[in-house]
């Protein structure tokens, strides 16, 4: 047997470059890149291994942790799971910076591989820099942390142990079941120490990514359950976008007179204009969709965790017999809430439904109260976000000026605040891989990182970046990498000084303003926060503007710049969209203030609607 002598790190770096995999766009490496910020943990072993393949492994430098590893995990959902990112950092503060992202991507089921750099497994050292000492477990380290957020974790103690870690990780990230974060965190003198490794190992590896398809069993029970609906609904999420099932999707719709309504992951799975398709469900749903939802009698979900938002917190979906399937490529979720389950790819359930409903047609009747709230909703739509003579425009109506200055290609990006639950409902998706808001960890911070990620997974399209004062106070570095790399992004930032839409929350459930908007903190100075000059500072061309048409000027010259152009607008912090279901937000059974009192006294009567029995 050939052997080649390499360092454990050179070792690992030659064995993910060989790594490829089959997409629908043909076959492609799987891994597009690395992302490193270098210390004394990695620097030496991965930081040499890694320059010695970047003519076919090339590593980008970033401003943050957290934030390379959201343009990671953007990556990877642009590119509908098919290709992914790998993130590397030293041992102490760079690692644990990486553990949010690590959680958002555990929530999302997208891959990413983490390399962090960990503790000496000779000890020879021990404590070194920046190492976490447990008291009672010498074997515990900061890394440990990612063991409860990671879909595989394992700790490189010996050069030899990466011939098993490496696939497994792999194989991990790549199965539609499992997808998600792997964590290999690597003992950084183990990352310098050489080993003779089979020459074999790191030959080129072809990867395909699984498309199960459903029991017949399981497919018989569905059929049968729509067939025998007066009311059926069809929920789509993510996974029909990561099976690439749009076009099934919306031929099954339009064949069968099914009416869809999309998740947060799902939007985008039917262009927005589609007859059948009713817009966003669940807590920032649609009037349409929400009153689909409460009236239908089968409710099917297609590649959707059905969390709490979707749901209505298990309120929603509330009519007498309802019925509920769950299609989803991981058991875990096609059980949820008691569903009839049917494990399988989202394509390959769509296209053995159009075979076996073929000629089969839901009532009309069914058909056309569903779709009868649409033209109601594009009302709202239009009031919404058409400007008027308010002093400070809403999210909504900024939303309005960044839909209209969009191309039909373009992609929006967000994730945490109000912003999301108003691009949910508002929104018009044209096309699919046009939406990509991160609101399964609803991460503060994801928007211009990931916008990043974005960019580099598809860097012909439009990338227009929607995000609050208060989440670009918390990560806006990665604004210097877009400008570094030359990923042009459109940044408009609404500035509602404050934390706007939990501002609204506490108002909502009986709470004082506190703590929220600035206005309504203990500061003795509020701060004027040119953000403007702030973006300006980190390169990006920049500008503030007054109202709403100056805004859909701005936003022509940022399609013009060349590079990343950031527009800031002062915004209400108010008033919302209406529509959307109830969302169980626990309110303090016992208070002095009246407000809370009768905030409670309605949160009773809401939860006696939820379904905890399923």
């Amino acid at each position: 047997m050939a052997l080649v002598r390499l360092t454990a790190a050179q070792a690992t770096v030659r064995w993910l470059a060989a790594q490829h995999v089959e997409t629908s766009n043909g076959e492609v490496p799987y891994f597009a890149g690395v992302w490193a910020i270098f210390g004394h943990g990695n620097v030496a072993g991965l930081g040499e291994a890694l320059h010695g393949v970047r003519d076919v492994l090339p590593t980008y430098r970033a401003h943050n942790e957290q934030g390379m590893a959201h343009a990671a995990i953007a990556f990877a959902k642009q590119s509908r799971r098919e290709r992914a990112m790998v993130c590397t950092t030293s041992i102490g503060p760079g690692a644990t910076n990486m553990v949010t992202a690590a959680a958002l991507a555990h929530v999302n089921r997208l891959p990413v591989l983490f390399l962090p750099g960990d503790v000496y497994a000779s000890r020879r050292p021990d404590p070194v820099l920046q190492q976490i000492e447990d008291f009672g477990d010498g074997t515990i380290s900061a890394n440990d942390c990612f063991k409860p957020v990671s879909r595989y974790f394992d700790r490189i103690t010996r050069p030899e142990q990466i011939l098993d870690a490496l696939p497994r990780a792999l194989a991990v990230m790549l199965d539609p079941a499992t997808c998600g974060p792997a964590t290999l965190a690597f003992c950084q003198d183990v990352q310098a120490e050489a080993f003779d490794y089979p020459q074999a190992f790191f030959a080129k590896r072809v990867w395909r990514i699984r498309a199960p398809q459903p029991d017949p069993r399981e497919l018989d029970d569905l059929v049968g359950l729509i067939k025998a609906a007066e009311r059926p609904l069809i929920v789509a999420g993510g996974g029909v976008l990561y099976a690439r099932a749009e076009a099934a999707l919306a031929d099954l719709a339009h064949d069968a007179g099914l009416p869809v309504v999309e998740t947060q992951g799902g939007k985008g799975s039917l262009a927005w204009d589609h007859p059948l398709n009713l817009g966003a469900v669940g807590v920032t749903g649609t009037t349409a969709s929400v009153a689909a939802a409460e009236a239908a009698d089968l409710v099917i979900g297609l590649g959707t965790r059905l969390q709490d938002f979707t749901t209505g917190s298990r309120a929603l979906f509330g009519a007498e017999g309802r019925k509920l399937v769950q299609v989803n490529v991981a058991p875990h979720d096609a059980h949820k809430h008691g569903a009839t389950s049917v494990v399988g790819d989202a394509l390959a359930v769509l296209e053995a439904l159009a075979e076996r409903l073929d000629g089969w047609r839901a009532p009309f009747a069914w058909t056309e109260l569903a779709t009868s709230g649409v033209p109601a909703w594009n009302a709202i739509f239009d009031a919404s976000t058409r400007a008027d003579t308010r002093p400070l425009p809403t999210d909504a109506q900024v939303l309005g000026a960044v839909w209209r200055a969009s191309s039909d290609d373009s992609v929006v990006v967000c994730a945490a605040g109000g912003l999301p639950g108003e691009l949910h409902k508002l929104w018009r998706t044209r096309m699919p891989g046009g939406y990509h808001v991160e609101y399964g960890f609803s991460c503060m911070g994801y928007e211009i990182a990931g916008a990043v990620g974005v960019k580099m997974a598809e860097p012909d399209r439009e990338v227009h970046v929607m995000v609050g004062d208060g989440s670009y106070l918390m990560l806006n570095s990665e604004l210097a990498t877009s400008v570094m790399l030359g990923t042009k992004l459109i940044v408009t930032i609404l500035d509602n000084r404050g934390y706007g839409c939990i501002n609204r929350l506490q108002a909502a459930t009986g709470g004082a303003a506190f703590n929220n908007l600035l206005a309504d903190t203990l500061h003795e100075t509020l701060p004027d926060i040119d953000f403007a000059a702030h973006a300006a500072s980190l390169g990006a061309r920049s500008e503030k503007v007054g109202d709403l048409s100056s805004l859909e000027a701005a936003l022509q010259r940022a399609k013009a710049s060349d590079r990343t152009y950031v527009v800031v607008i002062d915004t209400d912090p108010m008033p919302t969209t209406e529509g959307g279901a109830w969302w169980d937000v626990a309110v303090p059974e016992v208070s002095v203030r009246p407000s809370v009192n009768a905030a409670r006294a309605d949160y009773d009567l809401k939860i006696k609607q939820q379904r905890t029995g399923d």
